[in-house]
């Protein structure tokens, strides 16, 4: 363990060079730099589960609302022109109800990835750019959440009637080159909007708090990545 942590500590000296010119630089270490980094990450999934795992936190949220896919929404339109509005509704809330039910299984498999942070994964981190710690996530837990996703989205649109109409029209779809094979599945499709959704707010969260580390109220986090921001 203490060798791990020394590596990773390693790692982040890079991280650290990239503030040498800054008056501030000479205060952090690779440690501090390490730390920050697991406390970000750590942070980051959190906080996204907590917003997501609610009443609301899909459905309520422009920026993760799962809808229909493509031509899907032209049948949805048609079916509100025929009075059937009220059933499309219903189907578009089962599906957010149904990743709001299932995002809390995350919580576990994000965090035990951060317990496991390797000297790689912090490198392509620090160096990624901004969508790194969304696809360092998104490499270590998209397939064990896809399975632990999927029996809890089945169950929550098996409720809804027009589920199975779903699948056999975008399967239909599908088979004509007019939907991606992906989302001819409504179990399927919402798993993996939900996966995306829950990956955006991470990054989200990541992006806050290097902008305005302080507000975390976090010491640690405040000196890392204050010293990080261009001095007046």
């Amino acid at each position: 363990m203490r060798r791990r942590e020394l590596s990773l500590q390693l790692a982040c000296a890079a991280w650290l060079g990239s503030l040498a010119g800054q008056s501030r630089a000479g205060l952090l270490t690779q440690g501090d730099a390490a730390s920050a980094l697991r406390i970000t990450l750590e942070r980051g999934a959190n906080v996204a589960v907590d917003l997501l795992a609610r009443v609301d936190g899909f459905l309520g949220n422009p920026k993760v609302r799962i809808e229909l896919p493509g031509n899907l929404n032209d049948v949805a339109k048609w079916l509100a022109v025929i009075g059937q509005q009220r059933r499309v509704d219903e189907l578009v809330t089962a599906m957010n109800r149904a990743a709001e039910a299932a995002v809390p299984k995350a919580r576990r498999l994000l965090i035990s990835a951060v317990k496991g942070l390797s000297v790689q994964d912090a490198q392509q981190i620090i160096t990624g750019g901004e969508n790194s710690v969304t696809a360092f996530f998104a490499e270590k837990t998209r397939a064990p959440l896809g399975q632990e996703f999927l029996p809890i989205v089945t169950q929550a649109t098996e409720k809804v009637s027009l589920a199975e109409k779903y699948n056999q029209v975008a399967s239909k779809a599908a088979s004509l080159g007019m939907l991606d094979a992906r989302d001819a599945n409504i179990q399927e499709y919402v798993t993996g909007k939900a996966l995306d959704g829950l990956y955006f707010m991470i990054g989200e969260e990541e992006r806050r708090i290097r902008q305005d580390p302080a507000a975390t109220g976090v010491a640690l986090l405040k000196k890392v990545f204050g010293a990080m921001k261009p001095q007046n």
